[in-house]
């Protein structure tokens, strides 16, 4: 009878005889509310109870009882259930619980994400262009964003690999569900795992409590892996255990946790040149590549350039309550100029600047303060003696890695160069982590 009433309100139902058919299916399923009685043929209520919070405390439980022992339903209250139902059971009682228990459940979770999903959406500029590489894109988003397939966004810094996230999301069946965000390059490499993963209580030095992973606040819905070509290798082997099996283990815990994710992941590396370089694993990699999708550079979506500026300035001149600003021919000029190493991401905080600063009506040249910038060297500039200092031989991976070594030596060289000897700043502008950074400095025999 509950499951019928239950059913007829669109909830999904599993059902279990006992407390040890409660509690397997509770770890297979997952889910969003536990209704039990307090007496069952083998185990009972509080039995299911414990393992319900022992699986994840904020899991709400509602026991039933009989009316002449609210004494014991009480006491589940105090061991952590929600609320109590006396038999025999109102169905109109029992949905109104039920919806306030999945309510709970959704507002215990939206809670924990609350801080980073303001932070991520807080100036966020929309997915804006005509550009047909860019329509090529949205196209391949709208393929993929029915489908629970892998998604790689590849594509330079600043190009808005997380927006078009977002947007694959949003256009997706898990739209309701959470979008969940995590950068594998800012997070140090020890911290990393439990960020992914969650730990238990005791676990290590300062766990006093347990907390949940991105991959479990991801239940249901989307979990994002920006700078997954950062991810350390001794991660790699859990992740991708946990791609293909919707399985995993917290830091200090010994059961298996199920749950139901769609992963996208984004890099501006080349990770075939990284698996080349034997620092990212290649059967990770195709795990996530099932269905990539590379984001062009905004150098070469040229038409796109003043249109975004436009939005930019109208979003910044709204923001601080001044009178849209026009562009003058002299500013259209520059930014057509400009490469935009730093893609729409610098554009944006180009076009801030320049908002703040023009007292006038119109934005000129000057405000953009982008005539002092160098352009990049040309191919022709670059040092010929490249190619003859790079042993070929051998086979097609053995020169590959030895061609990335040399690429990655000589870029680290520069960057520190142009950071004046500070290692930091040098990290910073390469997006890799100090000790990646460092590590590469060794590797290259550059930390003299």
């Amino acid at each position: 009878m509950l499951r019928l009433a239950l059913e007829a309100q669109d909830h999904t139902v599993i059902e279990a005889r006992d407390q040890n058919e409660a509690v397997a299916a509770m770890q297979a399923s997952r889910p969003g509310v536990v209704l039990s009685d307090l007496r069952l043929p083998n185990g009972d209520g509080f039995g299911v109870l414990r393992a319900a919070k022992d699986l994840d405390p904020e899991l709400p439980v509602i026991v039933m009882t009989a009316f002449g022992s609210i004494q014991d339903a009480v006491a589940a209250m105090k061991e952590g259930a929600l609320d109590f139902l006396a038999k025999p059971v109102d169905p109109d009682v029992l949905m109104l619980m039920v919806e306030r228990a999945l309510a709970q459940r959704r507002l215990a979770t939206e809670n924990i994400l609350l801080k980073d999903e303001l932070a991520a959406r807080r100036g966020a500029p929309r997915i804006v262009g005509e550009d047909p590489g860019l329509k090529q894109v949205s196209i391949s988003l709208q393929r993929a964003a029915g489908t629970d397939t892998s998604v790689l966004l590849e594509g330079e810094s600043g190009t808005g690999k997380e927006l078009f996230a977002r947007a694959l999301h949003a256009l997706s069946p898990r739209a309701d569900g959470p979008f969940v965000a995590i950068n594998c390059a800012a997070i140090p490499e020890n911290l990393l795992e439990t960020e992914l993963f969650g730990h238990e209580k005791g676990a290590f030095t300062g766990a006093a409590n347990r907390k949940p992973g991105k991959f479990e606040l991801a239940h249901r819905g989307t979990l994002f892996l920006d700078e997954i070509g950062e991810l350390p290798l001794t991660l790699q082997p859990k992740i991708l255990r946990a791609l293909e099996d919707r399985r995993f283990e917290r830091v200090g815990g010994t059961s298996l946790i199920s749950v139901d994710v769609r992963v996208v992941a984004a890099t501006n590396r080349n990770l075939r040149a990284a698996i080349a370089a034997r620092q990212f694993r290649e059967d990770l990699f195709f795990r996530l590549s099932v269905f990539p999708i590379t984001i062009p550079p905004l150098r070469d979506r040229p038409t796109d350039i003043t249109m975004l500026a436009k939005h930019f300035i109208e979003k910044f001149c709204r923001d601080i309550n001044k009178n849209t600003l026009s562009l003058a021919p002299s500013a259209v000029d520059e930014l057509l100029k400009y490469p935009w190493p730093g893609n729409v991401r610098e554009l944006q905080n180009c076009i801030e600047r320049a908002v703040i600063l023009t007292e006038g009506d119109t934005i000129h040249a000057r405000h953009l303060n982008l005539s002092f910038r160098e352009a990049p060297p040309s191919a022709a500039t670059e040092d010929d003696g490249l190619w003859s200092r790079i042993d070929l031989s051998g086979t097609l991976s053995a020169a590959t890695s030895r061609v990335v070594a040399e690429v990655e030596r000589r870029k680290i060289g520069l960057a520190l160069k142009e950071a004046g000897g500070n290692r930091a700043k040098a990290a910073e502008a390469l997006q890799v982590g100090f000790k990646t950074f460092t590590s590469k400095l060794r590797e290259h025999g550059l930390d003299a």
